[in-house]
């Protein structure tokens, strides 16, 4: 099982370098050919572009340094380091989606020559690769948020050179030279709308928010329902990474049963695996006759 485990992260590794390697030589063939063809909208999905190769780069290396076993310094190990990469592709993203929002408006204002042709067929060429970038990512951005924010910021290249097709196909039948900056507008609103629908998961995680899908209250109230618990309190719930919660808390027992305060914790352990998912806990049991002064439920 271990050597499948590290076989398939091995293999993913394989499938972020060649996606960075693509990307990077996309990106260099997009801002020669948007110079040379005067496009904004293919100048703004090469600078994208270079983000994606730059977003690839950081998941990769943070995919590598995240597998680094707990130590004495770093007891829950390196996992955070692909949160750190996500929070950082994200804020990029929306860097940039604002600086594409500026220069469609400059646009706007003083309309520039477009070379359609050249603009399409790089387009095209682009849009080929993007696809086989998400392609070569997709099933890992289904289980990392770290991959999942590369993955989007592919994506979101990919729709952008679709943008600009339909931006240099409409200039060349009609000379709508407007729709290069509308087409940029487009495309920096999807890329803003993504980035901050998502960067929210990867700072609650940092900030050892209580996961969405667990409720404190409900905690409380199947630990009370447990025979022979009276209180729980000092409660803290927080998330490792994306795939493990921890969870601290003080159970109060009835005088009359501290003589099972074992078995009765190991109960209230068994709840939380069970209905909750929550496999890292540390519980301390205290008596109802020597139980903490006015404790809070929640924190302390």
């Amino acid at each position: 099982m271990g050597h499948k485990h590290a076989h398939d992260q091995h293999a993913g590794d394989k499938r972020v370098w060649w996606a960075i390697v693509v990307n990077v030589i996309l990106t260099v063939v997009q801002i020669i050919g948007g110079i040379l063809s005067g496009s904004l909208s293919l100048v703004a999905d090469a600078i994208h572009n270079l983000s994606d190769a730059i977003s690839m780069a950081i998941a990769y290396i943070a995919r590598r340094i995240a597998r680094r076993p707990a130590n004495d310094q770093w007891t829950f190990g390196y996992v955070r380091a692909e949160l750190i990469a996500a929070l950082i592709n994200y804020t990029t993203l929306i860097v940039i989606g604002l600086y594409l929002v500026y220069e469609a408006i400059f646009r706007f204002i003083e309309p520039q020559p477009i070379e359609g042709w050249t603009v399409v067929i790089i387009a095209v060429v682009a849009l080929i690769v993007d696809v086989i970038t998400a392609l070569l990512t997709f099933t890992l951005s289904k289980s990392s948020m770290n991959i999942r924010a590369a993955f989007l910021h592919n994506v979101s290249d990919a729709l952008g050179s679709i943008g600009v097709i339909i931006a240099g196909t409409l200039i060349i039948l009609y000379d709508w030279y407007f729709v290069d900056p509308l087409i940029t507008l487009m495309i920096a609103g999807y890329i803003l709308w993504q980035a901050f629908s998502e960067i929210g998961g990867a700072i609650r995680i940092l900030m050892s928010a209580t996961p969405e899908d667990i409720d404190p209250q409900a905690v409380v109230d199947r630990s009370l329902a447990i025979p022979g618990v009276c209180g729980i309190h000092h409660l803290h719930i927080w998330p490792i990474d994306e795939h493990r919660v921890s969870l601290e808390a003080h159970i109060v027992v009835v005088d009359d049963s501290m003589a099972h305060s074992e078995n009765i914790k190991n109960d209230v352990k068994k709840m939380l695996v069970d209905a909750f998912a929550i496999h890292h806990i540390t519980l301390d049991v205290e008596s109802e006759s020597r139980k903490c002064e006015a404790p809070q439920t929640v924190g302390h």
